[in-house]
């Protein structure tokens, strides 16, 4: 086996994702490390995106930091942006309202198919945390349609939304 095939991870580092530029990944490196000073990870953030505008791991990362900031409007909109991207990558619409599981190959682990189907999975769960629990169930309907198999996970939330609509 060509050990080069092999993604090489240092001990301490998080894993973004398997082709990310040296440059990007040291930015994100560098984010990760800062989780004490919200500048310090947005600086950082900023110049990942900066050094690979296109890196559609580099938007990932942005929306789960605004995510757990809080900041779900912030993190909504670069979940968008994700979406539109990924789905520009993967040649397909990103109106997920229309997506047919023959839009795509929806199981390919690496793909901007992957990345399309885990953004609507966190998209589903910023709208929980706005207490949109109709537009959260339709969205996790949609990723039920595109993943059967669950593939990304998303009846984790599927679950959250059960559990938050019994309580109210």
């Amino acid at each position: 086996m060509d050990s080069t095939a092999i993604p090489y991870i240092k001990q301490d580092e998080i894993h973004f994702g398997f082709d990310l530029p040296v440059e990007t990944n040291r930015h994100l490196q560098r984010a990760a490390s800062l989780v004490s000073s919200r500048e310090g990870v947005l600086q950082a953030l900023s110049a990942a995106q900066a050094s690979a505008p296109d890196q559609l791991e580099v938007l990932i990362a942005r929306y789960k930091f605004h995510f757990y900031q809080g900041d779900t409007d912030k993190a909504q909109d670069l979940v968008s942006q994700t979406l539109i991207k990924s789905a520009l990558q993967g040649g397909f619409s990103h109106e997920w309202e229309s997506l047919l599981p023959k839009s795509a190959d929806w199981s390919d682990p690496r793909g901007p198919e992957r990345v399309f189907l885990y953004s609507l999975k966190a998209l589903a769960f910023i709208r929980l945390r706005q207490e949109d629990f109709a537009d959260a169930a339709s969205i996790l309907d949609a990723v039920k349609r595109l993943d059967p198999e669950d593939q990304v996970g998303a009846d984790v939330i599927r679950d959250l939304l059960r559990g938050l609509q019994e309580e109210s």
